[in-house]
């Protein structure tokens, strides 16, 4: 386990490649006894100094969360994210691409808590009986870690390379379709790139917040109510570039855009 000056000095370099539009070198070949709990230490010290510059804490974004994604990065469980306020844009916004560092799109669904949810124990039904809607959802990826050979540990460390995110479509509850089978087609100016549903993520998207919440718990932390989760995507990262047109068809749950500028 790093002691707290490295975790600080950590943060220091990620905060400063961030000002500077620039990546760092990996942190598992810098600190090579580095662990996901000190990843995690590294992330909540990043949120710590957002709450206190003023940003709004909204959500939780989770990643990781196919099969093969894990396999590659070699664990065996998701991670997550945060999600400030000032990361959110709505359905059709023209975002500047140069704010990002590596920049990927991923298809998602949203989920807005109307109840907390405290683990340990959080089960599936637990989320569903929390949840007032499922939206669509892009999450905009960006990485301030070098991206040749990184592992968990950096990806945690640099917020779960969490950029921003863009909400839109069809908001529904989760009883009025199967959460399972809600599937997306995702285009790059016009042409179509990927595709996907839903149950990739865990085999239930909701699935996936159950585990946000109990990992939190291990952390001593929780979901409240108000709180958005990106429950993990379904589509692979799809690289964008600066004036690319991206859109994600969810058929009845309508669509979710962007352009970056």
């Amino acid at each position: 386990m790093l002691d707290d000056s490295l975790i600080t000095q950590i943060a220091d370099d990620l905060a400063e490649a961030e000002r500077e539009r620039r990546m760092i070198p990996l942190l598992t070949a810098r600190f090579p006894d580095m662990t996901v709990e000190d990843s995690y230490r590294v992330q909540n010290e990043w949120r710590r100094r957002g709450e206190a510059a003023g940003r709004r804490l909204i959500g939780r974004k989770i990643g990781l969360t196919s099969r093969p994604m894990q396999e590659a990065t070699g664990i065996t469980e998701p991670d997550y994210g945060t999600i400030f306020a000032d990361m959110v844009y709505e359905n059709g916004s023209e975002i500047e691409h140069a704010q990002f560092s590596n920049v990927r799109v991923e298809v998602e669904l949203g989920f807005l808590l109307k109840e907390p949810l405290s683990g340990p124990n959080i089960t599936l039904f637990d989320v569903l009986r929390a949840t007032e809607y499922v939206t669509p959802a892009l999450e905009i990826l960006s990485s301030r870690i070098e991206m040749k050979d990184r592992t968990i540990v950096d990806t945690i460390s640099d917020n779960a390379a969490m950029g921003a995110m863009v909400w839109g479509g069809r908001p529904v509850s989760v009883d009025a379709v199967d959460l399972r089978w809600v599937s997306a087609l995702l285009y790059r100016n016009e042409s179509i790139q990927d595709s996907g549903v839903a149950a990739a993520v865990l085999n239930h998207p909701a699935t996936g917040v159950a585990w946000l919440a109990n990992k939190l718990a291990d952390h001593g932390d929780s979901l409240n109510a108000g709180d958005f989760i990106l429950a993990g995507s379904f589509t692979r990262p799809m690289w964008v570039h600066q004036g690319d047109t991206v859109l994600a068809d969810y058929g009845p749950l309508g669509t979710v855009s962007c352009r970056f500028i």
